[in-house]
Formats: C-alpha cells, structure tokens, sequence
C-alpha cells in the first residue's frame, strides 16, 4: 500500500484523544449545590478511566453568569467544560436583559446529565393540610398571606410556583433567600408556609415529619417519596416540571470532538456507582446524545419565556 503523502493524514489518526491533559469543570454554584454534585460525579471517574487530572473549578456568581461568560470565552479545545443548572442554560435568557452570553449560540451542547423533580412542600404546623384541593382552597382565602421561599429570583422553584399559581388562578407573594437551604430552614421554622424546593433538598424534613410533601412535579412518583402523588394524580394535569443539569462547552468544538467527550461524559454518568449514588440524592441519571440534549433545552427556554413574560418578571 502506497504511503499517504506528507501533511496527509486520515481522520482517525489526525484527532488526538480526548483527554490527554487536565480538564476544568466550571461550576457556577457554591460546593455541594446540584452543579457541583453532577460535577464531582463526573470528575472522580473520568480522571480515574484516563489518568490526567479532572478539576472542579467552582464559580459562584450573578446566578450563574459569572461561569456562563468563562465558559463562552474559553478555548474550544475541550478542556474547559461547564456542569450547569437550568438557571445558567435557559433560565437566565428568558430573565435577564442582558446575561452577557447565549446559552444557545454560545455554547457546545455535552448532555443532559441529570433531572430531579421539584416538590410541593408545605409546613404541617401552618399549613394543616394533606391534598392540593384543600391547599388551593386556603390560597384562594388569604390571596394576599401567602408567602413561598425559593433559593432566589429566576431560580427552577421560583418558576415552577409562577407556573403554579397561573394555572390553578392563586396568588404566592416571592420570598428569595440565599440559598435552597436557606429557604428551607425558613419553611421549618414557620416563617414561610408553602414552597416548592428541589426534592433532594427538602428529602430529610420530609422523612423527619418537618414538612410535608403535597405533590411531586415529576411523571412518575419518587422511590424516595413513594406515597406523594405526582401532579396528575393530584388533580394537576400538564404540570410536569424538572430542574436539570448539563454539560455544555465553548461553541467552536469540532463536532468529532463533541462526540468524543459525549460519549465520555455519559459513559461514566451511566456507571451503576454513579446511578446509585445520584439516585440517593434525588437525581435521575439521563446521559443523552448532544442533539437530544440542544433540543431539550431550547423548549425548555421557550417554556420558561411563555412563564416570565406572563409574570412579568425581567431583571437587570
């Protein structure tokens, strides 16, 4: 067989494996937040399966547009990657005049990497009820009394409560704090009677008896919940919402290099390890294909704009 002339080379040979050299996970979030779990899940294993260092880099900011803007700016050389919330990859386009960046055009679409529903929970020493008509029923009484606390503005559960209350006609005045877990604690010490919270934050009040768990947004009930009725079994059809986190990297990715740290990512993802221990915490393994994912999240975007424009919400 003749030899390929020089500066010749076929595909295969020509793409260098992925990774040879240390990667950084952008986190837009504080450690142990939803970003940074999904995050570690993927840096342990990966490093482990290649031999090179896989760092977390954690940066907090600006609900998310801090890493956003990194991760825009970034080589697209495959070694600067983002775990990132709804927030960071749809939220804040549909909330924030000017976020500095494009989730869509901006970025390479990874995967989706995992889901967890949102969890309508209430305070039983307030809220001394058990079903979602009784509920709807006490909102409608004191329109202007009741308050919802959510990890902060344009946040997953701050939308879903929009959506709430929009198609079941009741009103819930927003109170932000700093943090998912901040919120919560306001709920058990009563301050606050009813909000919806990421299920993995609120799973132990609700074991513990603290709060008490109306519905579930998800299709199906949580083996962690299993007696909390979704939505649709409560009465509340259509009403199917997750919060979600996924791997994006800087647009310019050559697409054989996508697939390569795709099917990498989800890989390891897929691992039962990984499974389990993510299914401990509420979250449900996906791992799909980039295409799969870049659909998702542009409906996803449409969805929540429909949601914002109708609540009037717009935020510098």
């Amino acid at each position: 067989m003749a030899a390929l002339p020089m500066g010749l080379a076929t595909p295969a040979l020509a793409q260098a494996p992925w990774p040879s050299k240390p990667v950084t996970l952008l986190v837009p979030f504080p450690p142990a937040g939803a970003s940074d779990i999904t995050a570690r899940a993927i840096n342990t294993r990966l490093a482990e399966k290649h031999g090179v260092s896989v760092v977390v880099e954690n940066r907090p900011g600006a609900n998310g547009q801090l890493a956003s803007r990194m991760l825009a700016r970034a080589a697209p050389d495959g070694y600067t990657l983002m775990v990132g919330a709804i927030g960071a990859f749809a939220l804040n386009a549909v909330l924030y005049r000017n976020p500095g960046y494009d989730p869509v055009a901006d970025f390479a679409p990874i995967t989706l990497a995992v889901t967890t529903p949102n969890v309508l929970v209430i305070n039983p020493s307030v809220v001394p009820l058990r079903d979602l008509p009784g509920l709807l029923a006490w909102m409608r009484e004191r329109p202007s009394q009741v308050f919802h606390a959510t990890s902060g503005i344009g946040s997953s559960p701050h939308l879903t409560m929009e959506l709430f209350t929009q198609m079941t006609g009741t009103q819930a005045t927003h109170v932000p704090a700093r943090g998912a877990a901040a919120a919560t604690m306001d709920l058990i010490a009563g301050h606050i009677p009813i909000s919806f919270q990421g299920l993995g934050t609120v799973i132990a009040p609700l074991r513990e008896g603290r709060l008490r768990a109306i519905l579930v947004t998800d299709a199906q009930r949580s083996p962690l919940i299993p007696d909390v009725l979704t939505a649709a079994e409560a009465g509340l059809p259509d009403f199917e919402i997750t919060s979600w986190q996924a791997v994006m990297g800087p647009v310019g990715l050559a697409p054989a290099l996508v697939d390569r740290i795709s099917t990498e990512v989800r890989s390891v993802l897929r691992e039962p390890s990984n499974i389990t221990t993510l299914a401990e915490g509420g979250y449900t393994v996906v791992a799909d294909a980039p295409a799969e994912y870049r659909a998702f999240q542009i409906a996803e975007i449409e969805r929540w704009r429909r949601v914002a424009r109708r609540a009037n919400i717009v935020l510098d």
